[in-house]
Formats: structure tokens, C-alpha cells, sequence
């Protein structure tokens, strides 16, 4: 029977200074023993949002404290871990190296395997986490940077089907949020605004909905929405606007997953019981997943939505992706660099979407 394998997690692409243990049992079973995530909201909420030179200070002042956090909680010795495994790209250059530079000195110190993780690589393989679902899957990643659906084949191993073109989803959540004066971060609150809303109050954009294809675009509803505002006099006109947003986007990733699950069966026309799985911080918004869930139930697709916890910015990802690449062999160095721009399917074509830091 193999040995159990115990994965530190460090996490700082943007503006979660994040750590986590992770342990997988010779049985295959999973323990996430940690998962410390620190928010610099505050910090950045003067701003109306991420200052990458604040946040890489506040990474430096916090890390330390983090991962000892993490590994105090685990109730593990940092000398019994398999490996380290530390976000290095796609995000901010200034936040990324912050992490980089603690993993590799702990990886050094104890002389243990160093795994340079893609943040996206994180999000695509959290499913896992929780169920061992098989390769291939189809996912929807969508964050404030990101908004792809990806056929994921295996670890290392992913298709890009569609992209924004554009903006990312995550993006025009926030845009939305500060048009309507909601103090950063404003996109997880245009939720609880739409639900005072009414869903027809007015009517907006769906961009490229019709073309072929699964690729996204957002950058003009979000300037429609900014002209809608200006007739806005109310408290309920801003709910109404918030409601019609929110229907519009669910309205758009219905019609584009539908497409998504053709394409994905199409590439594999043998898989018996497909699944779809969300993921990235948008991935929380319950509207969304309850609109998802129904284009799954409608297309004969099983639906595997991570909690919350693991859909937002965090390292227990990592520390998993880095227990996956670790079974097979994928093992950097710590002469890795920290890459601000690192698409998941690298034969892809460049578009804004596929892998780019928009902070």
C-alpha cells in the first residue's frame, strides 16, 4: 500500500495572502487539515480596488503568520509533509513572488519536492477535492480574471472550448456593483440586490449570444448597464437594474453551457455519464449555480459545484494540484519564476480571457 501524501498549499496571486494542508490517505480519501485564507479587503476597499503594491505588502507582512497558521491547525510536523506547492501564476507579478519566495525557502530548508502550481490548474482540479470524479470533465471557470470553459482531460492536460473575449464575468460583477454605488467588493452583493428586484425591469444586451461557438463577452452589457443607470432615481430602480443583470448573465451562461456540453460530447463521444463543474469565486453566486444545476438536469450532464470555501481564491487547490502533479512526477524546481500570464491550454489563441491577470 503507497504512502500518504501531505501537500503545504501556499496561495498569493492577488489579494488572499492563503495556506492550507492537504493529506491523501493510502485508501484515496482526502483531509483538507487546514485551509487559512487572509482577506485584504480593507485594505483595498479605500481604492475601490486591488492595489497590486499594497497587496504584495500585505502579503509579505502576513505569510509568515499564515502558513504557520496552516500547519498549526493541520496538528502535523512541517518535517512529515510530502511537498510544497505554491501558486505561480496567472496574477499579480508583485503578489506572486511573495509565495513563490516562501515556498521555495521552506521546500529548501527541508529539502523537499518544489510544484509550481497554475493558479487555473488549482481551480480545474478542485472537484477532486471532493469527489473523485474521472477525466474527462467539462468546466466552467469563472472569477474576476477568468471566464473559459475548459474540457478537462487530465492533470497537465486541458482544452480551451470558449473564452470572454473581452471582460471577465468576475469583472462585470464588480463594474455592475460600483455603477450602482455598492462599496468594493461589490460583486458577490449584486446577489442580495437582484432578489429585491425585478428580473424584467430592464432590458440588456446578451453579446455574441447567437454566434457559433462557447466564447463569452461582457464588455457591452456592462456599458449598458452604466447607460441604464443614468435613469435610475430610486432605491428600487437600482434593485430592478441588479435583477435584470443577474437574469441577463444567466440567461448567457445558459445558452453558452448548452453549447459547451455539445462541443465537450462531440470530443467524447463515449463518456456515458458527463459531468459539468463550476469553479473560481463567480462559482459561489447562487443564482448562478441554481441555473447551472438546471442546464444540467436539462442536458444530461451530472453537476459537481465545489462549496464556496474552495471556489474563491484559496490554497487548499493548490496543495491538491500539487498532490496530483506530484503522482505524476510533474516536479519544478525552485528556479521556477513566477509567470503573470499563464493560459491553461498554452496552443490555444491569445484572448484577454485565457489566462491573463485584469487586476
Amino acid at each position: 500500500m503507497r504512502k500518504s501524501l501531505i501537500f503545504l498549499g501556499i496561495e498569493s496571486s492577488c489579494d488572499e495572502t492563503a495556506a492550507s494542508i492537504v493529506r491523501e490517505n493510502q485508501d484515496g480519501s482526502i483531509d483538507i487539515l487546514s485551509n487559512i485564507v487572509s482577506s485584504q479587503i480593507k485594505e483595498h476597499k479605500p481604492f475601490g480596488g486591488v492595489v497590486p503594491e499594497l497587496a504584495a505588502r500585505s502579503h509579505v507582512e502576513k505569510i509568515d503568520v499564515i502558513i504557520e497558521k496552516a500547519i498549526k491547525e493541520s496538528g502535523i510536523s512541517i518535517e512529515t509533509i510530502t511537498g510544497v506547492a505554491t501558486t505561480a501564476g496567472p496574477g499579480l507579478l508583485v503578489c506572486l513572488m511573495v509565495g513563490m519566495s516562501a515556498g521555495k525557502t521552506i521546500a529548501t530548508f527541508l529539502k523537499k519536492p518544489f510544484l509550481a502550481i497554475n493558479h487555473l490548474e488549482g481551480h480545474a482540479l478542485s472537484p477532486r477535492l471532493i469527489q473523485k470524479i474521472k477525466f474527462p470533465y467539462l468546466l466552467l471557470l469563472i472569477s474576476g480574471g477568468h471566464s473559459q470553459f475548459l474540457e478537462v482531460q487530465g492533470v497537465n492536460k486541458y482544452k480551451r472550448l470558449g473564452t470572454t473575449i473581452d471582460d471577465a464575468l468576475g469583472e462585470a460583477f464588480d463594474k455592475t456593483a460600483k455603477i450602482l454605488g455598492i462599496d468594493f467588493p461589490g460583486g458577490p452583493k449584486i446577489e442580495k440586490f437582484a432578489k429585491l428586484g425585478d428580473k424584467n425591469g430592464f432590458v440588456l444586451p446578451k453579446p455574441i449570444l447567437h454566434k457559433s461557438g462557447c466564447n463569452l463577452s461582457f464588455s457591452g452589457l456592462k456599458t449598458a448597464v452604466l447607460h441604464a443607470s443614468k435613469a435610475i432615481k430610486t432605491k428600487q430602480g437600482k434593485y430592478d437594474l441588479a435583477a435584470s443583470f443577474q437574469h441577463t448573465i444567466n440567461e448567457i451562461l445558459k445558452i453558452k453551457s448548452k453549447k459547451a456540453m455539445q462541443m465537450f460530447l462531440q470530443n467524447n463521444k463515449k463518456i456515458k455519464n458527463p459531468y459539468f463543474v463550476i469553479a473560481g469565486g463567480v462559482a459561489a453566486n447562487k443564482s448562478i449555480r441554481n441555473n447551472l444545476e438546471n442546464v444540467c438536469k436539462e442536458n444530461g450532464f451530472e453537476n459537481l459545484f465545489p462549496p464556496s470555501s474552495l471556489c474563491s481564491d484559496n490554497a487548499a487547490m493548490i496543495a491538491w494540484a500539487g498532490i496530483e502533479r506530484y503522482k505524476k512526477k510533474l516536479i519544478d524546481n525552485t528556479k521556477f519564476s513566477a509567470r503573470p500570464r499563464w493560459p491553461l491550454d498554452e496552443k490555444a489563441p491569445f484572448l484577454k480571457g485565457a489566462g491573463v491577470d485584469h487586476s
